[in-house]
């Protein structure tokens, strides 16, 4: 009876909660069965789930739960809330911050059924500091910063320039110094690389390349109130690596507001200029005459299948130069969770690299491809 009692029970929390089972074609019932009460969860906050157990166990103090999503998979101890209920008893555990979108739990070492549940994103650092919400998207710790892409072009020859870029989040939003102090989880480690690559001299060498580490904060808002869509501000070093006369760096300190627009046809038009100012241009003191102080960006993106963004530069000179990247989706082409695009690029005016910030050399277009426009 008891048994009887349980299958009816399993039955009908399996068919409230939409929970799939892995042994539903066999007309089965797993011996362990999770449920929840609406098949909801806020990335790094509380949430509970309902266990019935078999009928011959009693429901531990602790369970562990898998957690899988699209591209993650996590390990998660939960705890009991109260005494059981006969062979039901309900769990509670904070859900990693970092998981977004459709989650499935299971239990680790035991035959259970496996529940669906769709993750939000938690709330972002303005919430924790002032009550405004924040950008509700999930970021991963490790996830690009500026564009990556590969693009080839020919003047005096054959020549490639490509550009790696990725930031990491020093602190998590769920657990340790960034649960603490809220304000920690915007702090980002960032890195940026750009070469430029002599393909068709004789040695295949590289004409310069310029190495961007930064520290920085960063914040994103997705309420309607706030007038500034986003914010970075930190410290960035600048160098090609190289000594003597061909040694360039600088250290600037740099704010990156950033201000977004939805317009009517579903692109999104963006201004994100980065301000800055110098900390130390011993090596090439006049840089400011041909960079200025400010990149002024803008970009547009008609839906994910064209990005055009324009960065200029005025020097207080008034040398400066310009640099247009194109991108266009190329749906066929794939790489896992990525998407490809083909990318054109144009630059015309002075200091194309850190070595000739100074230089102004003839017009370039290049095409090749971009993973990150």
């Amino acid at each position: 009876m008891r048994a009887m009692a349980r299958r009816l029970l399993a039955s009908l929390l399996l068919a409230a909660a939409g929970v799939h089972c892995f042994a539903a074609e066999r007309g089965t019932l797993p011996d362990w069965i999770l449920a929840s009460a609406d098949g909801r969860a806020i990335a790094g906050q509380r949430f509970e789930l309902v266990v019935v157990a078999p009928p011959d166990e009693e429901p531990p103090n602790e369970l562990q739960l898998r957690l899988k999503s699209d591209v993650d998979e996590r390990i998660l101890t939960v705890t009991a809330v109260g005494q059981p209920t006969g062979v039901q008893r309900v769990y509670a555990g904070d859900m990693p911050a970092n998981l977004a979108g459709p989650v499935s739990v299971e239990l680790v070492g035991r035959s259970s059924s496996v529940l669906s549940l769709l993750v939000t994103g938690k709330p972002d650092t303005l919430h924790a500091l002032t009550g405004a919400y924040g950008d509700p998207r999930v970021e991963p710790p490790l996830s690009e910063s500026d564009p990556m892409y590969f693009v080839v072009g020919a003047r005096d020859g054959w020549n490639a320039r490509f550009q790696l870029s990725f930031k990491y989040r020093l602190f998590d939003q769920a657990s340790g110094f960034g649960k603490d102090e809220p304000w920690l989880s915007g702090l980002y480690f960032g890195y940026t690389q750009n070469s430029l690559w002599e393909i068709d001299s004789d040695s295949k060498a590289f004409r310069d390349t310029s190495y961007r580490p930064s520290l920085f904060w960063r914040w994103e808002r997705a309420d309607d109130r706030t007038w500034l869509d986003g914010l970075r501000a930190g410290v960035e070093h600048e160098s090609n690596g190289k000594d003597g006369e061909r040694s360039r760096s600088i250290n600037i300190a740099f704010l990156r507001p950033e201000w977004r627009w939805k317009l009517r046809n579903g692109s999104v038009f963006e201004f994100t200029p980065k301000i800055y100012t110098y900390l130390d241009k011993e090596e090439n003191p006049d840089i400011a005459q041909y960079r200025g102080y400010v990149d002024w960006r803008f970009r547009y993106d008609a839906g994910g299948e064209w990005i055009t963004t324009p960065i200029v530069r005025i020097g207080t000179s008034g040398k400066g130069s310009l640099q247009v990247d194109v991108s266009k989706r190329i749906r066929d082409l794939k790489f896992g969770p990525i998407g490809g695009y083909l990318h054109f690029q144009f630059f015309s005016g002075y200091g194309e690299d850190i070595l000739d910030y100074n230089v102004r050399r003839p017009t370039q277009l290049r095409i090749g491809f971009a993973i990150v426009p």
